[in-house]
């Protein structure tokens, strides 16, 4: 198991990419991307939505439609509860800060509307006064063949260990990025499965990808429902997987200055995200003993198959 190394990294220590405006976020696109993704749920509306007819939409699960996505909740189960102890101590952390952060430490970082950028950066202050190299992270992408181009704001910590480097990534309102219309009555279940805050490693999060992605398809084809191409995986993918660029310092012009509409919301959203943590760690705590017998049989499953394949 690979040891967590705790190291501030010096201010050279910037990834990727030329200037990227850092826009995007939590609850909310940059209008570059705003109207880029609107353009193309009109196109798709026009030229496929109509094939879905309104008298099939429902709310239910088909047996077999439910059979696959109960298949995908405990693959799900399975990626969150088999990460090693430096990213559960890392979590335990995270949690802990977001916790701890009041409306008093939400200041205005940036012109234009600011999507919660304050909370992330009052995290990331937060991470490296505990001596985490973290930063926050604007990626933006370039749209190509049906995936629209947009841009994404969330947060890194780099890990180091004996000269080599893991980076892992925290998203303040994970379970946001896949909430879809008319979701079939098991995909909420698993909706509500994921993490209030995704922290983890790019290979757990690239997994957690492709099984919203199926079960997202299994919940719209029980509705008749066509699959939209904002719901693919390159789309999800391109998130957190494109160029970025690190930042973690705030910009001084900003934070005494005039506080738009946009970042008074910020104190609603830091209320919700906060409640959301409390309830699933509150959770958490109460399924504790099962989630323990359940890795129980599951290693000993292992251990069986091992078994039957020796012989």
């Amino acid at each position: 198991m690979m040891e967590c190394s705790v190291w501030v990294a010096a201010e050279d220590h910037q990834n990727n990419t030329n200037s990227i405006k850092n826009n995007n976020n939590l609850w909310g696109f940059s209008h570059e991307s705003e109207h880029d993704l609107a353009f193309m749920v009109t196109d798709f509306l026009e030229n496929n939505g109509g094939s879905a007819g309104g008298d099939s939409w429902c709310s239910s699960d088909s047996e077999s439609g439910f059979s696959d996505l109960i298949h995908l909740a405990e693959k799900i189960s399975y990626y969150r509860h088999s990460v090693g102890q430096c990213q559960i101590d890392l979590l335990s952390v995270v949690h802990s800060l977001i916790l701890s952060i009041s409306e008093a430490d939400l200041h205005f970082v940036k012109s234009g509307p600011c999507n919660a950028s304050c909370i992330r950066y009052s995290l990331v202050k937060l991470l490296r006064l505990s001596g985490y190299d973290a930063a926050v992270c604007a990626s933006r992408w370039q749209g190509s063949g049906k995936v629209p181009g947009g841009d994404h704001e969330y947060i890194d910590v780099v890990n180091y260990n004996n000269g080599s480097s893991e980076r892992l990534i925290i998203d303040i309102d994970f379970r946001s990025h896949f909430e879809i219309a008319r979701a079939v009555d098991s995909y909420d279940r698993i909706l509500n499965s994921l993490p209030v805050v995704y922290m983890g490693s790019l290979t757990m999060l690239k997994q957690l990808l492709q099984l919203m992605v199926d079960a997202a398809r299994s919940s719209l084809k029980q509705n008749s429902m066509p699959f939209p191409p904002w719901r693919s995986l390159a789309y999800l993918e391109a998130k957190w997987n494109s160029p970025y660029q690190r930042q973690f310092t705030l910009d001084e012009r900003y934070i005494s200055g005039t506080v738009s509409s946009d970042h008074k919301q910020c104190n609603g959203h830091l209320r919700r995200l906060q409640s959301l943590l409390q309830s699933e760690l509150e959770t958490e705590r109460l399924l504790k003993p099962i989630n323990i017998d359940s890795n129980r049989r599951l290693k000993l499953d292992r251990r069986r198959h091992s078994s039957f394949r020796a012989l």
